[in-house]
């Protein structure tokens, strides 16, 4: 199997393609709403890509359409065209229905506790400080909302009045304390520690990458469309997540240019401290020796492919024996692969939910900004999992304070 009858195979399983007379609608894969015809001609099939339009032969989108369709020939001539059956997942309906409804309430709750197990600095000389856990609490919630500060005051009201913080900071005390960097560590604690839930769930992970616009704008020079525009900067935020329940156990945040590959041995280090890994799935992109048999030493099976133009390796070593399964069990670690597609989803689910831009300004306040849509996220994944895997969170405070999971 080429490269492109492997990205035909993943499109098949993942789009939705589509028969108009006798032509297809195949989507990009690119995902920028383009959707390209295909006219099965019997030897000679065509496609509307620049790929085929360059090469004359075979495209990815030929082979997506192939794969819907399966002919078979019989002995006496007869052709049976028969439709493949895409596999599809059931929805727990009613516990998803009755964690959305009651996930506002549960995530206030939660947060609440999460909170608690923040040290409060030392008050020194001056005003009384600000608390700590009020201050997390009222940004993690904000974020949580997707609204303004000004406009989340009412709900920060309302949690000081149910007593999940002891007083409702003013709006712009939240927006200063985003830009502190004291404030990145405490966050990424968080995160770690509402997966920690979910550690008994997940065994399997998968890791990636993708971008969140900011505020601020960058020159850019398209070669394709003209002289230089202005563009909306962005962040890369690489994850590693469960591919069961998509909680978050790790994440990296780099520049827009930065490449995955050094940011992965970070995300499966962080994980291992605290889950037990048996296999890790990412793409083209992370496929080295040092990340294969860092994997490996972490009694995971790493199935990242290997790009284009690798050789055969000559020595034994991990890299070898995963070289050989590549590509004499394709099937196998295709099977194995897939699992990586649920990383997607993870960024799709937090980038609609919460939104796929970042409000802050500085550099600072927008990583800051960004840990919180993580944090926000995985409450929500505890929470769902509460409903459909029966699972019952120990709140992380130690204190006799600590609110109760209703």
């Amino acid at each position: 199997m080429n490269p492109r009858e492997q990205r035909g195979l993943e499109l098949a399983k993942a789009a939705k393609i589509t028969q108009h007379g006798e032509a297809w609608q195949v989507p990009s894969q690119s995902g920028n709403k383009k959707r390209y015809r295909v006219r099965l001609d019997g030897e000679f099939p065509r496609c509307t890509c620049p790929d085929f339009e360059f090469r004359g032969q075979r495209c990815k989108h030929i082979h997506a359409v192939e794969y819907t369709l399966k002919q078979e020939t019989t002995a006496d001539g007869t052709t049976t065209v028969t439709e493949t059956v895409k596999v599809t997942y059931g929805q727990n309906w009613p516990a998803y229905n009755t964690a959305q409804t009651n996930e506002k309430a549960r995530f206030m709750v939660l947060l609440a506790g999460l909170c608690q197990g923040i040290p409060e600095p030392p008050q020194g000389l001056g005003r009384p400080r600000v608390s700590l856990r009020d201050v997390v609490f009222s940004a993690a919630f904000k974020v949580y909302s997707t609204v303004s500060t000004r406009r989340c005051m009412s709900d920060l009201q309302d949690a000081h009045a149910k007593g999940y913080i002891s007083k409702a900071p003013h709006y712009n005390t939240i927006i200063k304390y985003l830009e502190l960097p004291d404030l990145t560590p405490i966050l990424r604690d968080l995160i770690v520690v509402s997966s920690l839930p979910l550690k008994a769930v997940e065994t399997d992970f998968a890791v990636d990458a993708s971008g969140f616009s900011s505020s601020r704008f960058v020159r850019w020079y398209d070669a394709a469309y003209g002289p230089q525009q202005d563009r909306h900067d962005w962040l890369k935020v690489h994850l590693m997540v469960g591919v069961k329940t998509n909680i978050v156990t790790s994440i990296e945040i780099s520049g827009r240019y930065d490449h995955e590959s050094p940011l992965f041995p970070a995300l499966v280090e962080n994980t291992a401290r605290n889950f037990t890994l048996e296999s890790v799935s990412a793409d083209k992109a992370y496929s080295s020796r040092k990340n294969l048999q860092l994997v490996t030493d972490k009694g995971a099976t790493p199935y990242i492919p290997f790009k284009g133009g690798t050789l055969e390796p000559t020595e034994d070593s991990v890299w070898k024996k995963m070289y050989h399964f590549y590509h004499f069990n394709r099937e196998a670690f295709l099977s194995h692969y897939h699992k990586r597609s649920n990383v997607e989803s993870t960024f799709a689910m937090m980038k609609a939910k919460f939104g796929d831009r970042l409000r802050s300004k500085t550099d600072v306040a927008q990583a800051n900004e960004m840990l919180l849509k993580v944090l926000a996220h995985n409450i929500c994944v505890v929470i769902q999992s509460m409903y459909e895997l029966g699972i019952e969170p120990t709140l992380w405070a130690s204190d006799d304070s600590a609110h109760k999971v209703p």
